[in-house]
């Protein structure tokens, strides 16, 4: 890309430079025609490798290397001298080339995949303009649309009455959001005062729930070993009656008991905690109800699975992730909040006066960005709503009851098949299933067979990724020996593709 003092402007050359510091200013030093040209092979490069062929169920899902070789294959030191548009235009495409294709139709690796075009152009427009989302004044048509969004996301939790929430930097940031927010709202002095000002308080979350919520209460203050785990049943939900023991053990202890974190779709099992008798109990004893839906929110968008969140308009908070089901592009994750009193804005204001003066010329309860922990905030929600724009809420609930029905059809599959065992019939997209290869086919059921099928899914993982076949998840889980971990999202992906996963699995485990 030239710069413009080669190619100066007749204009501005009239002017005679002024030197600042030994650096001569006169006029802008950016070519912006070579930056169009830039921006324009780009986008071509982009549209060809990183959309059209990685969406090809003909090509890899990835090109392994490790760690070392793709070092070199990338040449990643950073120098003092700039490289020319040509060469790098071809480390894009080294980029695109060596990088995991997760909108490959046969990507079942997390719970997010497949291309979604309406929010993926959201997302070039964004990284175009470079808005960042905490006043109304740099942000205008932003703003507007997360608030739209928040809106409407509330109102299919069953909020008809309003509420608030913000979108932010992901899943586990909102669950944190909650617990310091339940936190707040059970002793407001916090705030200024910090954990001097608090008793000893708990919170309890089922033993199947993410992560987030024990490092929630780490980085908080709060303590790992104040998060009381509640047990399970064997489909991975929340026992009702253990919560109600846990909080009188609590009490017992001296301990407050503030908050109850409820998840709608393990991570691992998919299993939805019965938010209706938890809501009783939070009731019960004045506690925070906040439901984990990162990934199972989507199964409010159809009335045919909606059921599994029966309950979820009597939590105060609602984390919600539409990266995932619903296919928008990462990051997209909403916080929501049942109470209308201001609560967000109370617990996370900081009130900089260089953002947030209240003397502007218009209506400074658009400034959001104040119930944010973040200043400079992405406005994820566009990624959301250009997509819902174009879909309507039939298009996304017909995608949601599709990922359940071919779910469905997978784990018929499995049971159907020689050498292959469903750890659960699935509730939602998460289809769990061990492999077993011939050679163990015919022992008896045993400690030493388990030892040795837990041994199968790493080797088999390991090959599917160095052939680029496909990506399939597995971890073992609790006492249960390595499984894998099938997670159906796209609409992408066919019938043909839920064959093709257990034929290739077969294929390369059937040595072992």
């Amino acid at each position: 890309m030239t710069s413009s003092s080669e190619n100066p402007d007749p204009v501005k050359a009239k002017c005679p430079p002024v030197l600042v510091d030994d650096v001569y200013l006169n006029g802008p030093t950016l070519d912006v025609n070579g930056a169009e040209d830039f921006i324009r092979e780009s986008m071509r490069i982009i549209t060809e490798d990183a959309v059209k062929k990685a969406t090809d169920v003909r090509e890899k899902v990835c090109e392994w290397h490790s760690p070392e070789d793709l070092k070199e294959l990338l040449d990643l030191q950073l120098t003092d001298e700039g490289e020319s548009d040509t060469r790098i235009l071809e480390r894009c495409r080294d980029a695109i080339r060596y990088s995991v294709k997760t909108t490959h139709p046969r990507f079942f690796n997390q719970l997010y995949a497949g291309m979604e075009p309406y929010s993926m152009v959201a997302s070039f427009i964004i990284e175009a303009l470079k808005p960042s989302l905490y006043t109304y004044e740099v942000s205008p048509v932003f703003t507007l649309v997360e608030d739209a969004v928040l809106r409407k996301m509330r109102e299919v939790i069953g909020w008809k009455e309003g509420g608030d929430g913000i979108f932010n930097a992901g899943g586990s940031l909102s669950n944190m959001y909650a617990v310091n927010l339940a936190r707040y709202h059970h002793c407001p002095d916090v705030k200024e005062l910090g954990l001097s000002a608090v008793p000893r308080l708990v919170l309890f979350t089922s033993q199947e729930c993410h992560y987030s919520i024990s490092k929630a209460a780490a980085f908080l203050g709060i303590g790992t070993k104040n998060v009381y785990v509640v047990p399970s049943d064997n489909r991975g939900k929340m026992i009702p009656t253990a919560l109600e023991e846990l909080i009188q053990t609590a009490k017992s202890e001296g301990a407050v008991p503030f908050m109850v974190n409820a998840t709608a779709g393990t991570t691992v099992l998919g299993a939805f905690d019965p938010i209706e008798e938890i809501a009783d109990i939070c009731e019960k004893h004045n506690l925070w109800l906040h439901v984990d839906a990162c990934w199972g929110g989507a199964a409010l968008m159809s009335a045919k699975h909606k059921h599994l969140l029966k309950g979820v308009h009597r939590a105060n908070s609602v984390a919600w992730n539409p990266h995932k089901m619903l296919m928008a592009c990462l990051q997209c994750c909403a916080f929501l909040v049942r109470d209308k009193t201001g609560l967000l804005q109370r617990c996370y204001s900081a009130r900089a006066s260089y953002l947030f003066q209240q003397d502007k010329f218009y209506d400074v309860s658009y400034d959001t960005g104040d119930k944010s922990v973040q200043c400079s905030r992405k406005p994820d929600a566009f990624k959301f709503w250009l997509m819902w724009k174009a879909l309507g809420s039939k298009e996304l609930e017909q995608r949601v009851d599709r990922a359940f029905a071919m779910a469905k059809y997978l784990a018929q599959e499995v049971k159907k098949r020689e050498g292959f065992r469903l750890l659960m019939e699935p509730e939602y997209a998460n289809v769990c299933f061990w492999y077993i290869p011939p050679s163990l086919r015919d022992l008896p059921d045993s400690t030493e067979l388990w030892e040795k099928i837990h041994k199968v899914a790493p080797v088999v993982k390991e090959r599917m990724m160095k052939k680029g076949s496909m990506m399939v998840g597995y971890q073992p889980h609790g006492d249960k020996a390595n499984f894998f971990r099938m997670i159906i999202i796209s609409p992408q992906v066919s019938r043909q593709d839920m064959d093709f996963v257990l034929d290739e699995i077969d294929r390369l485990g059937r040595d072992l």
